[in-house]
């Protein structure tokens, strides 16, 4: 039985690992937690400001592909969906170099993007076969 327990628990991880929709929404709450803590100074304010905006987008994106009709849509919404993860990945890298004291705390969020932007990529890579 405890082996059934580790097949299940295992099973649970990479079912989890692969979810896109989970893992983006995941994602924008980190990003979105990450922004609460920053200083408030006047260039973060601004940076703040771009990076709600592009992964509030991605993740809405993300779920409007979920419930689209149309194959046609569905790519769509995900190209959306790849531009703005590449550019929070952009201000995710501006604010690391910009706050040297999260810097260290990013390197996981940071790298979270890049393997979301890759698989979203991939999504709509496929799509244009």
């Amino acid at each position: 039985m405890a082996n059934s327990n580790i097949t299940n628990s295992q099973f649970s991880m990479a079912q989890k690992n692969y979810d896109i929709h989970k893992r983006i929404f995941s994602f924008v709450v980190r990003v979105l937690n990450l922004t609460k803590s920053l200083p408030k100074t006047s260039q973060n304010i601004v940076l703040i400001n771009q990076i709600t905006r592009s992964v509030t987008s991605m993740g809405a994106n993300d779920q409007e592909a979920d419930g689209t009709n149309s194959r046609r849509d569905f790519f769509h919404c995900y190209t959306v969906v790849k531009k703005e993860t590449k550019e929070t990945n952009f201000w995710l890298k501006v604010i690391s170099s910009t706050n040297s004291g999260f810097s260290k705390r990013m390197e996981l969020l940071i790298k979270e993007g890049g393997e979301i932007e890759a698989i979203v990529s991939s999504i709509v890579k496929k799509g244009k076969c």
